[in-house]
């Protein structure tokens, strides 16, 4: 064999052509799965559709961010959700205050520090916990938290059991973030001298910080909408209330099942009024996730 032939680029194959029943089983999968997506849209179209037709007169006035139902009569056209509002984001928010240190710091175990039988025991617990109910999490925090040591149905009980749902999802959104981030960075830092835990805070969590965040707002979205938690370890108030160690306090899931007892107009009106702005608040926070991946596989490209 000569220089020249060595020199000569080496093209690729390429199979153009496919057989017949290869195109027809592409074709029929292709199909199947189009017309599973398009029926998976039909009820969540509609859903949407029915919620908005029914709730944006509530949404569309100032007052309904602004004010409570405080001295609103049940069939009296005013006051808003800002005390459910109010309620929601301070339960979902101190339960991120727990979960997500404790959830990072899982994470960081299971895949940096990952020996012996204490990591599978702690992986055999987080798919354990993935799969509880949320009615078996709050009576769980209600049997120990008010039965066991005596203490009121308060916001903060809530927020206990919100962390129980949370965890799982912080702790799996966090590995697969610090697994993605490649291992000759790693190996590169152990040969400058610098300590794993160094390695860890210096370089693996910056590169996999913008991934991690996205998986916290997801498991926000996700106890938001939660209603077993709110039924049994708190009640319904009708005005804000500041103290999460004490005393009812309202939230979305509670403003639209208190209301549906409601037959008037007013209470018709409140009820798609919550619903649409749970949906706001979810879609809201999923964007922001999706838009911080967005922009971090952009800059990455």
């Amino acid at each position: 064999m000569s220089i020249n032939t060595l020199d000569r680029p080496v093209k690729a194959v390429v199979f153009r052509h496919l057989s017949l029943r290869r195109r027809i089983k592409n074709n029929i999968a292709t199909a199947f799965f189009v017309t599973s997506f398009g029926l998976a849209l039909v009820p969540l179209i509609w859903v949407l559709g029915v919620v908005v037709v029914r709730g944006w007169r509530a949404v569309i006035h100032m007052d309904w961010w602004t004010h409570s139902l405080r001295g609103v009569l049940p069939n009296e056209f005013g006051g808003g959700v800002y005390h459910a509002l109010y309620g929601s984001l301070v339960q979902a928010g101190m339960a991120a205050v727990l979960a997500v240190p404790l959830g990072v710091m899982t994470a960081v175990y299971l895949v940096e520090y990952r020996t012996g039988r204490l990591a599978r025991v702690t992986t055999f617990m987080l798919d354990v916990l993935a799969g509880v109910p949320s009615i078996v999490a709050a009576l769980f925090i209600f049997s120990l938290w008010i039965a066991t040591l005596q203490f009121t149905q308060s916001a903060i009980a809530v927020s206990f059991a919100l962390v129980l749902l949370m965890l799982p999802v912080v702790v799996r959104a966090t590995e697969e973030m610090l697994r993605l981030v490649p291992d000759e960075l790693r190996e590169a830092s152990y040969a400058l001298g610098v300590p794993k835990w160094k390695t860890v805070v210096r370089i693996v969590f910056p590169i996999a910080m913008p991934g991690i965040v996205a998986g916290i707002l997801l498991a926000l979205a996700r106890v938001l909408g939660e209603t077993a938690p709110v039924l049994v370890l708190v009640g319904y108030s009708r005005s804000i209330n500041y103290d999460i160690f004490d005393g009812n306090m309202a939230t979305l899931p509670l403003l639209i099942y208190s209301e549906i007892a409601n037959p008037s107009s007013a209470g018709f009106q409140r009820v798609w009024g919550a619903a649409l702005t749970l949906i706001l608040i979810v879609a809201l926070i999923n964007l922001t996730a999706a838009a911080i991946r967005f922009v971090t596989s952009w800059r990455r490209r």
